[in-house]
């Protein structure tokens, strides 16, 4: 199960997008294998000076302590561009992760001029430089990127994806509408279906979908994935984002 928590919920936050993002927002999900529920994932973004901060955490619950502790904590310091300060490219990538006996603690520098990213392995103690693209992101920044695009049902979406260890060039296909019922109610969705590469930091061993509603939000709802045992659920369970100054989703 290496990573799997972290893996289902940055794979669900892919969103459809064609609608800016509306910041400050808070996103909680329950993460469930095979129909138990085992962690709780929190991501929250802001806009801090000229910068937007995105914060990624992921905890298992008690009972999966015991047999498999995740504490995780994923973050993006994220540029704005333009007079809308809409979303830019990343600055900064750190990713602090404790997954059973896994332990890692990266931080990622991107030089955008140069087109370089700088990762340093904390724990390791080494770092190296990696050559990337015009627009890389890290895969906490390519979440809002994703949010801000047009998509089509039928057709296939490319974004370079730099994971601390290289820089992927990632489809996402998007597959149909469909109607779908969670603890929060009944929505209007569109499925989406990542083809993920990485094996480090996605733990990919099936295929992905993800369902987010359709309207003006695009709010990310569902996702599963199969695993060697069983499969991974995550659930959008509350939260609190704003859309037109008013409060839309608490918990």
């Amino acid at each position: 199960m290496k990573k799997i928590i972290l893996s289902a919920i940055l794979l669900l936050l892919f969103a459809i997008p064609g609608y800016a993002v509306s910041l400050p927002e808070r996103l909680v999900y329950d993460v469930s294998w095979t129909g138990i529920s085992a962690g709780r994932t929190v991501q929250e973004a802001k806009v801090v000076g000229d910068e937007i901060r995105i914060v990624s955490t992921t905890k298992s619950l008690p009972w999966l302590k015991v047999f498999f502790p995740v504490d995780d904590r994923i973050e993006s310091y994220v540029m704005r561009s333009g007079a809308g300060g809409k979303m830019g490219l990343p600055r900064i990538y750190r990713e602090r992760m404790n997954e059973g006996r896994t332990h890692t603690d990266k931080q990622v520098f991107f030089d955008h001029r140069k087109q370089t990213a700088l990762t340093k392995d904390y724990r390791g103690k080494s770092e190296k430089e990696d050559p990337i693209g015009n627009n890389t992101y890290d895969t906490l920044s390519a979440i809002y990127f994703m949010r801000g695009i047009e998509m089509i049902p039928g057709k296939s979406v490319f974004i370079e994806i730099f994971d601390c260890k290289r820089l992927w060039r990632t489809e996402v296909q998007v597959l149909r509408r469909e109607e779908i019922t969670t603890p929060l109610g009944t929505f209007k969705t569109v499925v989406v279906k990542p083809l993920l590469k990485s094996p480090g930091i996605f733990a990919r061993t099936g295929d992905i979908h993800i369902w987010v509603t359709d309207d003006v939000l695009r709010l990310p709802v569902k996702m599963t994935s199969k695993v060697k045992i069983g499969s991974i659920t995550a659930t959008l369970i509350g939260g609190t984002y704003w859309q037109n100054e008013q409060s839309a989703l608490k918990q």
